[in-house]
């Protein structure tokens, strides 16, 4: 299409701004308008078939296409060098809808153990109950996933960077052990953001994102994309149109809206994450820090091979368990204490509050989530300010505990 030869060569953070936005808006409106219709109406009988058997361009019912939506997906779909893209209520519609229109009875999914507490409820909870097969590896043993995707599998589903312990997976390596055996490498993108990484660039198949989380990046709009092939999009877009997680137009503006200042802000973020982790790794109130811009990350060298950037969330663990924590979180002034991640403001709380709520204290520290540990979301602040702030209330949660 024209618009996608005249971004040709853009650098992303034009892209953020202008993908998916070529063609003129009602009215001639700089902005995306947000299209309220449920439905779109037409005079002409033989348009309206051929719009609803989609040999012509337009929209006939809110569920399943919408305008204003479909500029968000095309902006996706353009950051991350996909050939399509579809929406979704929510990220976990997005990824749930993935696996439930990919997968059948008798099918094998190989994943790890450190993917994000929802999604391993889908493997650990939902998955098994309609026959379909699931393996979890340990997340950093690259040689024991190969082996069992060698196994066969309908899907090797990936996270990277890891929600919350930040561990890395060698996309290259794994992709190309899911494509030997048959299968569709997934990848679920959230945390790096099109910004910092394009998995499909390393070959996945497809891409999944909370749009949620960073995109969006001012916690006011719920919101999945999936982009990748084109086959396996509309295969999905088929499910959630019947399936009725349809993202809402008003949601789509707000995301949209935010993916304009993506990489300003991701750019930011990763600058000041970096710096805030090479603080904590030398504070003596602090355990340990996981972020994988430390060259002490034991996945330090595949995150810069396939990473522009390590993001914008850490997570540490304190000295004192989680005693230390609860005294340390409400001493943060400039940290909203909450279940989300990405946004604008810094936000931090624990794994057995937010990411991994569904598990157990037993369940967490299976997969390597000690109680102590904290996860913090760099927002757009200023990083000396953080720094202060985290120094501060890390000195007086050790006299409180002490």
């Amino acid at each position: 299409m024209a618009e996608d030869r005249e971004l040709r060569g853009a650098q992303q953070g034009t892209q953020a701004v202008w993908a998916g936005e070529g063609k003129s808006h009602w009215q001639r409106s700089t902005q995306v308008p947000v299209v309220q219709s449920v439905s779109f109406g037409y005079r002409d009988l033989d348009e309206w078939y051929e719009v609803a058997l989609g040999e012509r361009e337009g929209h006939i019912y809110g569920r399943n296409t919408n305008p204003t939506v479909q500029v968000l997906e095309e902006k996706i779909r353009l950051l991350e060098g996909a050939q399509a893209a579809t929406s979704f209520a929510t990220g976990m519609a997005a990824i749930s809808s993935t696996l439930f229109a990919l997968l059948s009875p008798g099918d094998r999914v190989v994943s790890i153990k450190d993917t994000y507490g929802g999604t391993s409820k889908i493997f650990l909870e939902f998955l098994p109950r309609f026959g379909i097969k699931v393996e979890l590896c340990d997340t950093g043993d690259f040689d024991a996933i190969e082996r069992e995707v060698a196994k066969g599998c309908k899907i090797l589903y990936l996270e990277t960077p890891t929600n919350p312990t930040l561990k890395v997976l060698d996309l290259p390596r794994l992709i190309g052990a899911a494509h030997r055996a048959g299968a569709i490498a997934v990848v679920d993108n959230t945390f790096a953001t099109p910004i910092n990484q394009n998995p499909i660039a390393l070959a996945a198949d497809l891409v999944v994102h909370s749009a949620t989380k960073f995109l969006g990046g001012h916690a006011d709009a719920l919101g999945g994309l999936l982009c990748g092939r084109g086959d396996l999009v509309d295969a999905v877009f088929h499910f959630r149109e019947i399936s009725g997680a349809t993202l809402h137009p008003e949601a789509a503006y707000l995301i949209l809206r935010g993916m304009k200042t993506l990489s300003l802000r991701v750019r930011h973020q990763n600058e000041s994450a970096l710096r805030i982790a090479r603080f904590l790794a030398a504070h003596p109130a602090i355990d340990q820090v996981y972020y994988p811009g430390l060259e002490s990350h034991p996945h330090h060298d595949a995150a810069a091979r396939q990473m522009r950037g390590f993001g914008g969330v850490m997570s540490f663990s304190l000295k004192g368990g989680f005693e230390a924590v609860r005294s340390f979180l409400p001493k943060l002034r400039y940290a909203h204490l909450a279940a989300n991640l990405g946004s604008v403001e810094t936000i931090a709380g624990p794994p057995r509050t937010t990411s991994h709520v569904e598990l157990t204290e037993e369940g967490r520290r299976a997969l390597g989530i000690p109680e102590s540990l904290v996860r913090y979301s760099v927002g757009i602040e200023d990083t000396d300010d953080l720094i202060a702030d985290l120094d501060a209330a890390l000195r007086a949660a050790r006299l409180a505990t002490s």
